[in-house]
């Protein structure tokens, strides 16, 4: 079922022909009564029934609105001139709104890549550009939309873990682009058949369930403090290397290697003692 344009007739010239058949059968019709005329009557009487049943075909078509019209069952065309429109008086008219509209669903409950259970929850902006297939190919296709949107959420959140645990992996929360897009081509898959145009998709909330909160917290804050002593150890070294690469190249001091090794661990010991690594550890334990 694909959308088909049909012409519609202006309203408001339609409306004073209409007004001027139904004076012209009152009086004739009055006419051949007062006359004993009964074929003036006859004519009359029909002439204003008919235009008076044709007022029928008068319809409003608003800015981004469409008219699908249907003949006792069969889908006909679909209008999309705005103002006041005639058509067929025996035509069936919906009208669907062709607006953008935004919703936003639900907080669901799934299971990320890792199994973790975790919240979510997303802003979907969409549009119908398909009228006819909005009505003829699903039944309700607002709430389709709905049902469709959480569903493909879920697919979605499946697909990624929470956090990103290895370089170059894509993650919900450090990769807001790519799972809006992947968001995105989900919906306009499933919504096609429906005439809907998926605009935009985006998460609005995403936490870990609150069953889980307090041990995801503390696994964040375990992260962070290895994090921090990664990069203390790693600064330590290159201070070390930069120490005996000095000593050596202003001749302060000629090392044998056992000395150098010594050395070494002496200033790794200071350089990585607690009390050296503690602010920076609890910035990493804040962070």
């Amino acid at each position: 079922m694909k959308e088909t344009p049909i012409r519609s007739l202006p309203g408001i010239p339609m409306l004073l022909a209409l007004f001027a058949g139904i004076l012209m059968g009152a009086y004739l019709l009055i006419t051949g009564a007062q006359a004993h005329d009964g074929v003036f009557v006859v004519l009359g009487a029909l002439l204003a029934l008919v235009t008076a049943y044709s007022l029928i075909g008068l319809y409003m078509v608003e800015p981004n609105q469409s008219a699908v019209v249907s003949l006792f069952g069969k889908y006909v065309g679909t209008v999309h001139e705005n103002g006041l429109r005639w058509n067929n008086p025996f035509f069936a008219k919906k009208k669907i709104s062709q607006r953008v509209r935004n919703f936003e669903s639900g907080k669901l409950k799934v299971n990320e890549l890792g199994g973790s259970p975790i919240e979510i929850a997303a802003v979907i902006v969409w549009q119908v550009v398909d009228s006819a297939e909005a009505v003829y190919n699903v039944d309700d296709y607002e709430s389709f939309v709905h049902i469709q949107s959480e569903s493909a959420l879920r697919t979605m959140a499946t697909s990624y873990p929470y956090d990103q645990h290895e370089d170059g992996q894509i993650a919900l929360r450090s990769h807001a682009a790519e799972v809006s897009q992947h968001l995105r081509d989900e919906l306009a898959e499933r919504l096609a058949d429906a005439g809907v145009r998926v605009i935009d998709a985006r998460i609005s909330h995403l936490a870990y369930a609150p069953e889980i909160a307090g041990a995801m917290l503390q696994r964040q804050q375990a992260d962070a403090i290895i994090a921090a002593r990664t990069r203390i150890v790693s600064g330590a070294v290159g201070m070390v290397e930069m120490a005996l690469d000095e000593l050596q190249k202003n001749g302060v001091v000629q090392l044998d290697e056992e000395r150098k090794a010594a050395m070494v661990s002496n200033l790794l010991v200071v350089l990585c003692s607690d009390r050296a690594t503690q602010p920076i550890v609890n910035a990493g334990t804040l962070y």
